[in-house]
């Protein structure tokens, strides 16, 4: 085949691979197609693959060792993939997806890198178009690289929640910023320059820790949001730099879902994305608070056949899900007890808030893992108008996406915060190991709350508690 029709073919490819990353991302805007658009986004990034791997072998190469290269990172990269996927378990998903992000962002630095040192040694200079994006790509994939480590240690409690506060931090990031562009406006203005490049990845990875670091653990969900937008736009720039279409138009597919992204989920918590990279609340593992010591009242704790009759009795439930839901991997057993209501007429719905959980959508894929139906599943400015005629709200595992304080105390932390409004519910229930805080680090008013019952149990234990008494009902 001639090389002219080769080059066409892979074009063809390209573009068909990356309408299938455009008509993927676009179902996943709804749970009930979004598994079928990550298979279509599979099948459009195994597309890009082939055709890159195809146009290599046209080209040939006069590196012996590139081939052995290539098929090693297939081999390491997939069989690393294929062993997370099955072998992670949902509540370790951000800190995989904060490695992800890593992964991406160093790679695409990596690309750009390259790319760059082999011009110099070409020795014929380097294009201000090319200068440009491997600048680009090279800050944004550093600050994500070494941004996302911290951030997936803070997730793992490798490194501790509380947002850590560096003396001079803000001097000092505020120096790594002007140290990068002022390279890259040597770079750009100037010469060629290695080191001047190396200066800049200097500042890119110090910037990611200065920046993640003072981030309580209550942002990681926008932080992670951030991040993967991060990732896709460097590499969009590593795709300028080595003119590759799919690459450019798959990572700012990437970079701008992540951006809206983040800005919805700031918009949930009714905060910026500037004043949450700016230093947020959060202290995480931090020590329990005196028992609702800021909500003025005592705690009524209540025993699985209590709550049992009032589940089997009432006309309409909403079921609460947070991170200890899905902590102690009790997806499963809320779907049985939410199919036995079911069974006795009860109306069953799921309130899911925009940033329960550690990452986005993080319960969505945990119900989803249980095979809930995708029509249940109800978001916040849904849900709240029902709270008022809901017989009962059962609380899951979730903390600060239901405490009154976020309306109700301007010197809360979350005040201002949009929350599912459980406190409206005729009956509230709350499933609860002890009175430890949430990742905000404060007491949750709703538990002194006369109409809230706590049922102190391990979510998985306590759901199938609750089944056992509701079917003795």
């Amino acid at each position: 085949m001639e090389q002219a029709t080769l080059d066409t073919l892979i074009r063809i490819a390209y573009v068909l691979a990356a309408a299938l990353f455009v008509v993927g991302l676009h179902q996943m805007n709804s749970p009930a197609t979004a598994r079928n658009g990550n298979r279509l986004s599979a099948v459009g990034m195994t597309i890009a693959v082939v055709a890159t791997v195809v146009h290599i072998a046209s080209r040939g190469t006069s590196s012996g060792f590139a081939w052995p290269i290539i098929v090693a990172g297939f081999l390491i990269g997939g069989g690393l993939g294929l062993w997370m996927a099955r072998a992670v378990k949902m509540t370790a998903m951000p800190q995989l997806v904060s490695l992800f992000n890593a992964v991406g962002g160093g790679a695409a630095a990596l690309v750009a890198i390259d790319e760059y040192i082999k011009l110099t040694d070409l020795g014929v200079g380097v294009p201000t178009e090319t200068t440009v994006p491997t600048v680009l790509g090279v800050v944004i994939g550093c600050v994500t690289f070494s941004g996302s480590w911290i951030a997936s240690g803070k997730l793992q409690g490798v490194v501790p929640s509380r947002p850590i506060v560096i003396p001079g931090g803000r001097l000092v990031t505020i120096a790594l910023a002007a140290i990068a562009l002022a390279g890259a406006g040597y770079l750009v203005f100037g010469v060629a320059s290695v080191p001047i490049l190396f200066v800049i990845i200097g500042a890119g990875l110090v910037f990611g820790v200065t920046m993640v670091l003072p981030i309580g653990g209550a942002d990681m969900p926008v932080v992670i949001s951030l991040l993967n937008s991060f990732t896709g736009t460097a590499a969009a720039m590593a795709g300028f730099v080595i003119n590759n279409p799919v690459l450019i138009i798959s990572g700012a597919l990437v970079g701008a879902a992540g951006g809206i992204l983040t800005k919805l989920m700031a918009d949930a918590m009714n905060r910026s994305v500037v004043n949450i990279i700016a230093g947020g609340f959060g202290t995480g593992d931090a020590a329990a608070g005196a028992a609702v010591g800021g909500a003025g009242g005592s705690v009524r704790e209540v025993n699985p056949d209590d709550v049992a009759i009032q589940l089997a009795y009432a006309r309409h439930v909403i079921i609460v899900p947070g991170y200890g839901l899905a902590v102690a991997q009790a997806q499963h057993q809320v779907r049985k007890l939410a199919d036995l209501l079911e069974a006795r007429g009860v109306d069953v719905k799921y309130a899911i808030h925009p940033v329960a959980g550690r990452m986005p959508g993080h319960m969505n894929v945990l119900l989803a893992e249980a095979n809930v139906p995708y029509p249940q599943l109800r978001e916040m400015d849904e849900i709240n108008p029902e709270f008022e005629r809901c017989d009962v709200a059962l609380v899951v595992g979730a903390n600060d996406v239901t405490n009154p304080a976020a309306r109700s105390n301007p010197a809360s932390p979350i005040y201002g915060m949009p929350i599912l409004d459980v406190d409206h519910a005729k009956s509230i229930v709350v499933i609860k190991r002890s009175m430890r805080p949430g990742y905000a680090g404060i007491d949750n008013e709703l538990y002194a709350n006369p109409r809230c019952g706590m049922l102190f149990a391990d979510a998985k234990d306590g759901l199938a508690s609750l089944t056992a008494a509701v079917k003795a009902v």
